[in-house]
C-alpha cells in the first residue's frame, strides 16, 4: 500500500530480539538487553507477518538484536515462508552462529542473509565487537554462500580512524565472490551518540578509496546506491542517510521485538500491536504505514529521534 506521501511501502522488518553477542558500540550499549518474557511469540510473528501481506508487503526480513540466540528462529522462519503473498525471505545477522544454521535456515524457506562485518582484521575486529570471533562469522559467510543464501550482502559501517582505511580490503572483496558489500553511514542514535558524532564519515570516503569504481546505470537497490569495480563479480553499495537523505525512497516500517510498530527508525512514534488479532491487527498495521513521516530530521549535529537504541529497534 501506500503512504501519505505516495511511497509504496513493501518491506516489513521484524525484530525477534534484541538480545546480542556482541557489543558493537553504535548499536549495543554495554549491560541493556530485554527479558524473553516480553518478546513476540512465533503466533505473534507470523499474524503480523500475515497482516503485513494483506497490506502488500512482500519482503519480509528477520531482525535483532542477533536473530540466531532465538532458540526457535527455525520455526519462526518456518511460519514467515508459508505465509501465501511472501516473495522474498530474508535475515541480517552478524554471522557468529550462522556457520551451524545456514543449511537448517534454508531448508526452513530462508531466502537470503545480511551479515554486519565492521572489519577483516581479527584484532580489530575483537576490539570494535567487544569479543567477536572474526573466524566463526568468515566460516559463517562461507556456510550461507553454500547453502544457497544469496545473493548475500555485507554490512560495512564506516567509522572515521577505525575502519576507513580498511575500505580497500573490503572492495576487494567483491572481485571474485558474488556478494554486496554495503557501506553504510553512522547514525547519532541512542546513548551511542557522543561515539558516532567522533567518527562520523561520508561514504564518499570509498569512492576516494577506490576510484576505479564505477556506477551500475539505473541500479538503485532498496536504499543503496550501487558501483562496480571492472569486471568483478560482486558489487559496492553506499547507503547514505546522513550526507544523502534517501527518505524519499524508503519503502519500509518495522515492528520491534516487543511489538511496536515503528514507521520510521529516526522517530519515536510506536503504536503496539501486542493482543491484536484479525482485522484489528491489519487496521493497526495500516494506521503505521500512515503515520510514516515525510522524512527524518536527523544531522550530524542533531541526533536521531528514535526513542531507543539501534538493537532495541532492528536496525
Amino acid at each position: 500500500m501506500k503512504d501519505h506521501q505516495g511511497r509504496s511501502i513493501q518491506y516489513l522488518r521484524l525484530s525477534v530480539t534484541d538480545q546480542c553477542n556482541l557489543n558493537c558500540r553504535y548499536c549495543r550499549p554495554e549491560g541493556h538487553s530485554t527479558h524473553s518474557g516480553t518478546l513476540l511469540t512465533p503466533a505473534e510473528l507470523e499474524a503480523i507477518g500475515a497482516a503485513g501481506v494483506r497490506l502488500g508487503l512482500t519482503k519480509l526480513r528477520i531482525t535483532g538484536g542477533e536473530p540466531l540466540l532465538r532458540s526457535d528462529v527455525l520455526e519462526i522462519t518456518r511460519r514467515l515462508a508459508a505465509l501465501p503473498g511472501v516473495e522474498e525471505l530474508a535475515m541480517t545477522t552478524n554471522g557468529l552462529l550462522l556457520a551451524d544454521m545456514a543449511a537448517s535456515l534454508r531448508q526452513a524457506g530462508l531466502m537470503r542473509v545480511n551479515v554486519s562485518l565492521d572489519s577483516l582484521a581479527p584484532a580489530q575486529f575483537f576490539a570494535l565487537t567487544g569479543g567477536g570471533d572474526l573466524a566463526a562469522v568468515l566460516r559463517g559467510l562461507d556456510a550461507a554462500e553454500r547453502a544457497g543464501l544469496v545473493p548475500m550482502k555485507l554490512n560495512v559501517v564506516l567509522m572515521g580512524g577505525i575502519n576507513e582505511d580498511k575500505i580497500p580490503d573490503f572492495v576487494a572483496l567483491t572481485k571474485h565472490r558474488p556478494i554486496i558489500v554495503r557501506f553504510i553511514e553512522l547514525m547519532p542514535i541512542g546513548e551511542s551518540t557522543a561515539f558516532v558524532t567522533e567518527r562520523l564519515v561520508s561514504s564518499d570516503a570509498v569512492l576516494h578509496a577506490c576510484p576505479e569504481l564505477t556506477p551500475v546505470p539505473g541500479r538503485l537497490q532498496g536504499v543503496a546506491r550501487v558501483y562496480q569495480l571492472p569486471n568483478a563479480v560482486g558489487k559496492v553499495g553506499l547507503i547514505r542517510p546522513m550526507s544523502r537523505h534517501f527518505c524519499g525512497q524508503c519503502n519500509r516500517i518495522r515492528v520491534t521485538a516487543d511489538g511496536n510498530v515503528k514507521p520510521c527508525l529516526h522517530h519515536e512514534v510506536e503504536t503496539s500491536l501486542r493482543g491484536l488479532t484479525g482485522e484489528g491487527l491489519v487496521a493497526a498495521l495500516r494506521q503505521g504505514i500512515l503515520s510514516k513521516p515525510a522524512g527524518h530530521t536527523m544531522t550530524s549535529h542533531r541526533p536521531s529521534r528514535a526513542g531507543r537504541n539501534m538493537h532495541q529497534i532492528g536496525g
